[in-house]
């Protein structure tokens, strides 16, 4: 196994609580706060596609993994995690492709797309103990991921709403709230925004799809849920926005345009090139969108946080592409001198821009340049102010630690570099606070301490040789672990593996 650690301090020191005390009060027992995640087993899914995001059931102590590749959900017994035993799995070709699952007291729901993508979905709820069928409940088209409330009470489902290859057919993105008890479903729509359309745009929210409405052209991402369970927030990934949703009054409260992250400053600086013969990470004259992919919330010390993965996406259908490479662009000879040849592949010329942007005086050379993702994760304020971006760390911490595997071995340094697809976080005895961000393209996960939001700390980086693409993270906490050891689960989308790393402490 490839298990590359550059532990700080803070990951072996054992926090405690202590007090004095007489014989009458309760002894306290110490939280031990160490971080040491080790590989314990991996469960062979399928092939490519076949293991996508993954869910738990404490009560069952199954396992629940989409496939994709065979349109069903994988299911496996993990109460002894050396041996996992396969189960029936649940089968879905007749409503469609799964998605994405999620768990909650007993209940499993499945986010479906329909075979005709552009049609309405489904979200399956079943029972966890004998994957029978509760309830169906029809959504907006394409249900790309699916999440309960804290409470239980409600599933919301991020209906990505994607056009057809050839942009003939293009739904409205929205949000459908289920209210599980009643059995109603609520589809949310972003139409109340087309009026507000320009004013978002100059914020850096985009809406550029072919004779698209706001309201069409969004297409919602991931979901997170505050603790109280009356707030959400949904990544607008192509768009480079989040919204906030009520969910007490079902409605969307606004849209938060992420603006962009400018690699010519210090601490930001990216490889731009996979043919320039050299892995090295410097400042460059362009911009990117942040575009995060999957978002996760957690509330430390009373304030609400949202973490974000800045994968970035591009549009790329026959009917429309936003894709070129600087190389095939004409530059403004101000803004980028003829001199400095960053049109060559060994600088600028591979790196994928988006041609919607970077014309600012509309003369047909462009002015500036935009890419996609952030190539970071950042931490947001609940009404999404930046309070700390990752800047090049991810791509100076694996190309100090693993350079082999840096921007998967140089290939992707023109194409959003590592892609961080996922987050996930494991709250210890709510006196540390883990992230986890897996990169889909270097099939690795990192490990940062982010208890305090504002600086967080890099630990480690997990890795298992076989696995490639993780898609989706998922903690289980030791309160709920089968072994009572935090656990780590990584859904590895192109090697069809779900691996699952302890907490060895």
């Amino acid at each position: 196994m490839k298990f590359l650690s550059k532990l700080i301090l803070a990951s072996i020191i054992t926090m405690s609580i202590s007090c004095e005390s007489d014989d009458n009060d309760p002894i306290i027992e110490p939280t031990n706060t160490n971080v040491n995640f080790q590989h314990k087993t991996t469960i062979n899914i399928g092939g490519e596609g076949a293991s996508e995001i993954t869910a738990f059931d404490p009560i069952s102590k199954n396992l629940f993994t989409v496939n994709v590749e065979s349109e069903q959900i994988a299911v496996y017994n993990i109460s002894n995690l050396d041996v996992p035993q396969q189960q029936n799995a649940i089968e879905l070709s007749a409503y469609g492709s799964p998605n994405s699952v999620a768990v909650n007291n007993g209940k499993l729901a499945i986010a479906v797309e329909s075979h005709i993508k552009q049609n309405l979905g489904k979200i399956l709820l079943f029972n966890t103990s004998d994957s029978s069928l509760i309830n169906e409940f029809t959504v907006g088209s394409l249900p790309d991921m699916v999440t309960f409330s804290k409470d239980g009470k409600l599933i919301i489902s991020a209906n990505e709403g994607e056009p057809n290859n050839d942009y003939s057919v293009d739904p409205e993105g929205t949000i459908s709230i289920i209210d599980i008890e009643k059995g109603i479903t609520t589809t949310l729509n972003f139409s109340n925004f087309n009026a507000d359309e320009a004013a978002l745009k100059n914020k850096g929210f985009r809406v550029f799809g072919p004779n698209a409405t706001l309201a069409k052209d969004v297409e919602p991402e991931y979901i997170t849920v505050s603790e109280d369970s009356k707030i959400a927030w949904v990544s607008l990934q192509e768009n480079n926005g989040i919204a906030k949703i009520n969910l007490e009054s079902k409605s969307i409260i606004d849209i938060y345009p992420l603006g962009f992250k400018d690699y010519n400053l210090n601490g930001n600086e990216i490889d731009a090139s996979d043919k320039d013969g050299s892995k090295e990470i410097k400042k460059w004259p362009i911009k990117s969108m942040y575009q995060p992919d999957a978002i996760t919330s957690v509330n430390i010390n009373g304030v609400e946080y949202i973490i974000s993965a800045n994968e970035g996406d591009s549009r790329d259908y026959d009917g429309f592409s936003e894709e070129e490479r600087v190389s095939k662009l004409i530059l403004d000879e101000t803004a980028f001198p003829a001199s400095e040849d960053f049109q060559n592949e060994i600088n600028l010329g591979r790196l994928k821009i988006t041609t919607t942007l970077g014309d600012t005086d509309n003369d047909g050379d462009y002015d500036e340049l935009y890419s996609y993702g952030a190539r970071s994760f950042s931490i947001w304020s609940e009404n999404i102010d930046l309070i700390y971006d990752s800047g090049n760390n991810i791509a100076s911490e694996t190309l100090s630690l693993s350079p082999d595997r840096f921007n998967d071995n140089d290939k992707r340094s023109d194409d959003k570099g590592a892609e961080p697809e996922s987050v996930e976080i494991l709250n210890i005895g709510n006196e540390r606070y883990i992230l986890f961000v897996g990169l889909e393209r270097n099939d690795q996960v990192l490990i940062y301490d982010i208890t305090n939001p504002n600086a967080p700390q890099f630990l480690n980086i997990l890795s298992h040789p076989g696995d490639e693409a993780p898609e989706g993270l998922l903690v289980i906490p030791a309160t709920d672990s089968p072994n009572g050891k935090d656990l780590l689960v990584v859904s590895n989308e192109d090697s069809g593996t779900v691996s699952i790393y302890e907490n060895k402490q």
